[in-house]
Parts: C-alpha cells; structure tokens; sequence
C-alpha cells in the first residue's frame, strides 16, 4: 500500500479532531476545514465554543469565559499535537490556536518540520519541495 493523498490526512485530522473535541469538551464542532500549505497546517473549526463558556458569556461573565477557553486550549493542545504528529508520521515545529468566543470559530496553525509523505505532494498549494522527503 502506498503513501496517502494530502486530502486523505486532511480528512482524517480532521475527523480525529472532531472526535478529540467531542470527547474532551462535549462539543463537536459544526465544520471542520483542514489543509496544508507549503510547511504549515491550517484547521478552522465552526460552532467550538462549549455550552458552559456561552452561559459565562450569556451571564455577562466575559473575562471568565476567557480564562476558561484559555485553559481548555492548554489541555487540548498536546492531543491535538499529538493526533497530527500521528496521522502526518513527522513531528510538528509549533502549534498555535485561538478562539474568537463572540463568533465561536476556533483557528489553529501548526509549524511543520517536514511535509508528509503523500503520493501528491504537488497538491499541497506552494509547497517547498525541498521539504518533501524522497
């Protein structure tokens, strides 16, 4: 069996993330869109935002409803690195996210080191190929 396509791992983070967000917070996002681009990684989540952080906000509690996400994004962080780390097969450099709790979108960019190896890397949009591994 060969190497995947860049949309399979893209599916694939994708649905893992969904799960992970299912699991750990009790809320699946909506929407996930997940691609790569050249050496990074870009996941944009719609409807992220828990029921207990958007009572904090309905009860005027904002700064709380910060401190929470802020917590929750620490906790999630290592299983989101790792579950990529995982389906990718490299490590990651770095990985960033922020969530905008007023329209409930989560977006997070991860740093890679090395593309993965897929059998289309020409569909990564400006890949730098000497980043691709033979």
């Amino acid at each position: 069996m060969g190497y995947p396509t860049i949309g399979q791992l893209e599916r694939e983070i994708s649905q893992r993330v969904s799960s992970l967000y299912n699991e750990k917070l009790g809320q699946r996002p909506s929407q996930i869109i997940c691609h790569f681009f050249d050496s990074e990684l870009v996941i944009s989540l719609e409807n992220s935002v828990t029921q207990p952080e958007r009572t904090l906000l309905d009860g005027g509690h904002e700064r709380l409803a910060e401190q929470v996400r802020i917590f929750l994004d620490r906790i999630i962080k290592p299983y989101l690195k790792n579950i990529i780390e995982e389906v990718i097969g490299k490590p990651i450099l770095d990985l960033m996210s922020n969530t905008n709790l007023v329209t409930g979108r989560t977006g997070i960019i991860v740093v890679l080191g090395q593309l993965p190896e897929v059998r289309n890397p020409e569909s990564i949009p400006k890949s730098n190929w000497r980043n691709v591994v033979d």
